[in-house]
């Protein structure tokens, strides 16, 4: 076993039962861990960009970061205070608030159309992503329920085993790359093991963990996330693998021991996320 996988399995050990743990319970200390992920996400991406002299606004992007999974949960747990009907006004100011930041900041000659467009997709991406955890665990469960952790474990586990499969396949099977000018060591037939290895998860976690839960899930919503979650999964790996290619990095940070940064760790997860609850939505789950 190499050092880094030994590192993986390592910081796996502890940071799983942790994660576990804290989805159960939910509330508000799942809203905490969501903000820190939202956060240091947000951080790397603009750490990222100033590689290449864009100059994004910090407070600006990681401050709405940090606020997202509250919202979140605000809005979808108290309906009295509900926020929901606010979105369109605060993403208004919030744009507005941006501009008045580049013209106090930024000249003609610090690019500050990229600036304005990194701290906005900063936020898109690494930001309100992650916080579609907060929508699956709360969209129909409230506190230290088993049933809604299941239900953000799913995907979770669908895209660790994803990435297992395909690292582990590719290096078996080999063949053809699959984006060789941006991610040289994966192969087609990596991919392929990715999704089929993101599949098998469904049985395995229909038997373990949401019968025992007493949830009874259409085995084609499963399946279908699974699916799709496996394949588009890789592309979220392939995409963020483009951003740090771009400016010659191999890791987005070295804040997680053997894997990295945290785009790093949810690159794939970015993607699965929002869709699992999609396919929860669609199927009246949440």
């Amino acid at each position: 076993m190499d050092a880094n996988l030994v590192k993986r399995v390592s910081f796996a050990a502890v940071a799983i039962p942790l994660a576990l743990a804290i989805v159960w319970l939910g509330g508000w200390p799942l809203v905490v861990l969501v903000s820190i992920v939202c956060t240091l996400g947000v951080r790397e991406l603009y750490d990222l960009a100033g590689k290449q002299g864009i100059k994004p606004a910090y407070a600006i992007g990681i401050a709405t970061a940090a606020l997202i999974p509250p919202a979140v949960y605000v809005t979808l747990t108290r309906v009295d205070l509900s926020i929901a009907p606010w979105w369109p006004y605060i993403g208004a100011c919030w744009i507005i608030l941006l501009l008045c930041w580049l013209l106090a900041t930024r000249a003609p000659t610090e690019k500050p159309l990229p600036a304005a467009a990194v701290t906005l997709f900063g936020v898109l991406y690494a930001g309100a992503l992650p916080a579609f955890v907060v929508t699956i665990r709360h969209g129909s469960h409230g506190l230290a329920s088993w049933q809604g952790t299941w239900l953000v474990f799913f995907p979770l586990v669908v895209i660790w085993i994803c990435d297992t499969a395909a690292m582990f396949g590719g290096r078996a099977i080999g063949g053809p790359k699959l984006a060789p000018s941006v991610s040289p060591g994966k192969t087609r037939s990596g991919a392929i093991s990715g999704v089929i290895g993101g599949l098998v998860v469904v049985p395995l976690f229909v038997f373990l963990f949401f019968r025992p839960a007493g949830m009874m899930l259409p085995w084609a919503m499963l399946f279908g996330i699974a699916l799709v979650i496996s394949f588009l999964g890789q592309l979220g790996d392939l995409a963020e693998s483009l951003f740090k290619r771009e400016v010659g990095v191999k890791d987005s940070s070295m804040l997680i021991p053997g894997h990295g940064g945290m785009l790093d760790r949810f690159d794939s997860l970015y993607i699965a996320l929002p869709l699992t609850a999609l396919g929860y939505r669609l199927f009246g789950i949440i």
